[in-house]
């Protein structure tokens, strides 16, 4: 891998991470674009450039977290069973799935037939949930539940969560930056958990290019966070499941 690669990776990244079209099967097949070999570190980089996108939402939300302890307490009762799925699946997930493209195209291209049936069924009312603060404990462990799916690549953690919680009741706005936030845990351990196991290992040069991939994820985050949350004001999410599926028939095309 090279800096330039590295910056492309971490752009993706970056856009990904909080669109419903899973950041990590996008990461994967950029690396198969790219002719980049899937390597142990490669692998690590595709986890750890995720810091970057997690400092964003922090740079956004930092004032609405921190003054709401309210808010830190739905997000950890929502973390709880996506780290116990995280620490009992780690290996499997490191080891077999993303190394599985077949699992990647087939998991995008089936989430986005669930999004369209989904959203052609689904009608927000008006007494849905309206702000984080409001949704219950038992719904806020069901929607990490459902992320704890997304360890399987190309299923989107961002989907799993906002899928969970429109069914669940809760307004659009709100489900899509509960997910924001609930990245926050998530990547982050997931990434402290990888780094533990795999830092020692790595060069001078592989910190660079990991700094530089960090940098272009924080950045670009930034961008998506924004344009999503301006896009679900008047939108639904009909446009991603079509996406997705295009994107995984042209994969399948291309590598399969």
């Amino acid at each position: 891998m090279n800096y330039w690669q590295s910056i492309i990776l971490g752009a993706v990244e970056g856009f990904t991470e909080f669109l419903p079209i899973s950041s990590t099967a996008h990461l994967i097949l950029t690396g198969k674009v790219l002719s980049i070999a899937q390597t142990e570190f490669v692998k690590s980089f595709e986890i750890a450039i995720q810091l970057g996108a997690i400092l964003a939402v922090v740079w956004l939300y930092w004032k609405k977290v921190l003054l709401n302890k309210e808010i830190i307490k739905k997000i950890t009762a929502a973390f709880l069973p996506t780290a116990i799925f995280g620490l009992l699946l780690y290996k499997i997930f490191k080891s077999y799935l993303m190394e599985n493209l077949s699992i990647i195209v087939w998991a995008l291209f089936l989430g986005g037939i669930f999004f369209i049936i989904f959203e052609y069924w689904h009608k927000e009312k008006p007494e849905d949930t309206e702000s984080i603060e409001k949704i219950s404990y038992k719904r806020c462990f069901l929607i990490g539940s459902c992320q704890a799916i997304s360890i399987v690549p190309g299923v989107s953690r961002a989907a799993a969560t906002i899928l969970s919680g429109l069914f669940l009741g809760i307004k659009r706005k709100t489900i899509v930056e509960f997910s924001f936030l609930l990245a926050v845990p998530t990547m982050l351990s997931a990434t402290i958990l990888d780094l533990l196991k795999s830092s020692s290992s790595f060069s001078f040069n592989q910190f660079g290019l990991l700094a530089v991939g960090f940098i272009a994820s924080f950045l670009v985050a930034i961008i998506a966070i924004k344009f999503l949350i301006s896009y679900i004001q008047q939108n639904d999410f009909k446009l991603f499941g079509i996406y997705r599926i295009i994107i995984a028939s042209i994969f399948w095309w291309m590598f399969l």
